[in-house]
């Protein structure tokens, strides 16, 4: 296993680990959103664990975050 491949299993490594916790996140959902003080509907809340904003503002904040990964 030459350090290219070395680098591809820890990159995997981390990705997984990631998503893991990203999946399994024990924080609570907000009720009201961070970014414009609007209150999340309860199905949102309840489908998404550890919401902070409502549907328009992480539209935007997910819009925002492709434009600065480029």
């Amino acid at each position: 296993m030459d350090r290219f491949d070395k680098a591809q299993e820890l990159e995997q490594m981390q990705r997984d680990l990631a998503i893991q916790n990203r999946t399994t996140s024990t924080r609570v959902s907000a009720f009201f959103c961070e970014d414009c003080g609007e209150e999340i509907p309860e199905q949102r809340r309840l489908t998404i664990v550890g919401v902070c904003r409502c549907v328009t503002c992480q539209t935007i904040f997910e819009k925002k975050q492709r434009v600065y990964r480029r």
